[in-house]
């Protein structure tokens, strides 16, 4: 597949992930009297992921976000090479989709960005109003597992047409436990979207949605790589024939 096409469905799906799941934050969940809550919006994320690994997976691999594809590279599923123009159009991918979420919601009278446009914070911007150390565990240890389910589920042994399911799945999961902490990240496109509508304090705390799920996303492949080659070692040794005395 070619690497215009392959970055096309990175964009197309990231677009769609920050779209639907941001949109589902900002447009319906608080609705009046039918509004679809935290829930909701978790199971929103999970189907973005879900409907796109099925729609262009099979062109790009369906990262759709940068800790994905680092995390891929160090379990060594994703070239080296191919890091950087991922991560790029993912984070342009999010950005346009947080400016169509951004032109839907303006048509709203008294519709305000600065007010928080499902942007991810710490400390006083937290939900709930989690600290620096217990946002950032959170994000570092949801990235990490996050990209163990993403490795066992497209590894060669696991059954096959389940992994974007299993995947989708497992961000809703995500979702349901971190939305109070930080408005869950674990994707740095993600964040950069909508904080540059926000334009204030989702900015200035932004880093921390980089750092952290990378350096999350970085352990979780290189865990995987080991465990996997480990169990796959295991059903080696299982399968070879031994002699008895």
């Amino acid at each position: 597949m070619s690497m215009g096409k392959r970055l096309s469905a990175e964009f197309f799906g990231t677009f769609w992930l920050v779209f639907g799941g941001c949109g589902s934050a900002v447009l319906a969940a608080a609705f009046p009297g039918m509004g679809i809550g935290f829930v909701g919006v978790a199971l929103a994320f999970g189907l973005t992921v879900l409907t796109m690994a099925y729609a262009v997976g099979h062109i790009s691999g369906g990262h759709f976000n940068p800790a994905v594809t680092l995390g891929l590279c160090a379990g060594g599923r994703f070239p080296a090479k191919d890091v950087l123009p991922y991560m790029l159009i993912q984070v342009g991918g999010g950005i346009a989709g947080a400016l169509v979420l951004y032109a839907i919601a303006s048509g709203k009278a008294g519709f305000d960005p600065h007010a928080g446009f499902a942007a991810n914070g710490y400390a006083d911007h937290s939900p709930g109003g989690y600290g620096l150390l217990a946002c950032a565990l959170a994000e570092f240890v949801l990235t990490a597992f996050f990209l163990m389910v993403i490795h066992g589920a497209t590894d060669s042994r696991a059954l096959s047409g389940f992994a974007p399911l299993a995947i989708g799945l497992s961000l809703t999961l995500i979702h349901l436990i971190s939305i109070p902490i930080t408005n869950t990240s674990v994707n740095p496109a993600r964040s950069t979207g909508v904080a540059l509508f926000q334009g204030g304090w989702a900015i200035n705390q932004l880093w921390l949605f980089w750092l952290v799920p990378l350096a999350g996303g970085l352990v979780g492949g290189l865990v995987s790589a080991i465990y996997l080659a480990r169990a796959a070692d295991v059903l080696a040794e299982s399968a070879s024939p031994r002699c008895s005395s």
